[in-house]
């Protein structure tokens, strides 16, 4: 099977290349390294060491003993995309190559626009290179389970049954977006469901929680890191958590720590990630998977984090509650549906503790990088100050 990854330089990127290394797989890799550049421009980078991209398949050659056939470029460009794919000739796609910060978002319209054209341009640009390339190539496509927002009810797993003036139809669930970035996503998903209809291209619309953890079974044995970003931009909240009680900072939730969401290991992206490829949709099939394994609220992943470093440290990390940069709800219901990948088979692969134990060892052995980067932890970016020309 000849599998194709959209972004094989990014967090998620990287470590499903070596879980599907393991498969004996035929991998090709395209990036064009744009969150490196946009780290950089926030005066951030990433914790753990990434070496070129030159470097990095070398490593991965000699360990894996099987090579990614790396093209270069931005999925953005048509004309790139569709030479990829022909030479390519993939019969699954990971779509991991979008602008994934909502902070980055909302710095400012130059950014905001820079989201859009590339998010949605890019899965225009893939659901038209299936369609005239190889129509029967199943996507997977990341998405978020920030497109749903926060209603005041049940959340399913794209779609819901609703009786309206005494009539029924399926619908898909209404999105509600807290940022930019997030919006793209539910953009895409419009597209890639009219690709479905238009062309009954195979689809898995992926809306994942967000993920935490420096490792996979595959890195903690290669060391062939992937990035780890924990600066307010780019760096998720229990990350960002973890380095601040490294470098002796407080533990920052932001406004009453109680917006809840659903989150999942770095382990267990990939594994449902490699599900979704395994135990693929019928032809013509465009199906909605919400990826995470539990839901729990920022206070919670604060007091998590604390307790954890207390017991492998021996040190204390306060806590302290800081203005939220953003526009959300912070007391609000959450109960989002997540059957479909049990029902796949996916079993989820650990403790929240233990996963925190290995992100702090990790940290500790680059605790100088930590240190590094500690003025750009704590929020800059906020939602009402978005600025324009």
């Amino acid at each position: 099977m000849r599998v194709l990854i959209l972004g094989v330089d990014g967090y998620i990127g990287w470590a499903l290349a070596q879980r599907l290394a393991t498969r004996g797989l035929d991998l090709y890799g395209v990036d064009n390294f744009f969150t490196r550049r946009r780290v950089k421009e926030v005066g951030s980078d990433s914790v753990l060491p990434v070496p070129s991209i030159g470097r990095r398949l070398q490593l991965f050659r000699g360990f894996y003993g099987r090579g990614i056939k790396f093209f270069r470029g931005n999925v953005a460009d048509p004309e790139f995309l569709y030479s990829v794919f022909k030479e390519a000739k993939p019969d699954v796609v990971y779509h991991l190559a979008e602008q994934r910060s909502a902070p980055y978002s909302m710095i400012g319209l130059k950014q905001a626009n820079e989201t859009m054209v590339t998010n949605l341009v890019s899965t225009i640009n893939l659901v038209y290179a299936a369609k005239d390339v190889n129509p029967n190539v199943h996507i997977i496509k990341l998405g978020t389970m920030g497109e749903y927002g926060t209603p005041n009810i049940d959340i399913t797993e794209g779609f819901f049954d609703i009786e309206f003036r005494g009539r029924k139809d399926t619908l898909p669930f209404p999105r509600s977006a807290g940022s930019w970035y997030h919006w793209t996503k539910v953009h895409d998903s419009n597209n890639l469901m009219f690709a479905n209809r238009l062309w009954k291209l195979k689809i898995t619309d992926v809306m994942q929680g967000v993920v935490y953890g420096t490792e996979i079974k595959e890195i903690e044995k290669s060391r062939l890191f992937t990035r780890f970003d924990i600066d307010e931009v780019w760096g998720t909240a229990l990350n960002r958590f973890a380095a601040q009680a490294v470098v002796g900072l407080p533990i920052t939730p932001y406004g009453k720590g109680e917006q809840k969401r659903g989150f999942l290991s770095l382990e267990d992206s990939i594994s449902c990630l490699t599900i979704a490829l395994e135990k693929p949709p019928k032809d013509g099939e465009y199906r909605v998977l919400n990826q995470f394994d539990q839901y729990y609220s920022v206070n919670y992943l604060a007091d998590t984090v604390r307790e954890v470093f207390r017991e492998l440290t021996g040190k204390d990390a306060r806590i302290k509650h800081v203005e939220n940069p953003r526009v959300e709800a912070e007391d609000h219901y959450y109960n989002p549906d997540h059957k479909k990948l049990y029902e796949l088979g996916y079993k989820p692969s650990g403790e929240l503790k233990k996963d925190i134990k290995k992100i702090i060892e990790d940290l500790l052995e680059y605790e100088e990088k930590c240190k590094e980067l500690k003025s750009v932890i704590m929020p800059r970016t906020y939602w009402r100050k978005s600025s324009g020309l």
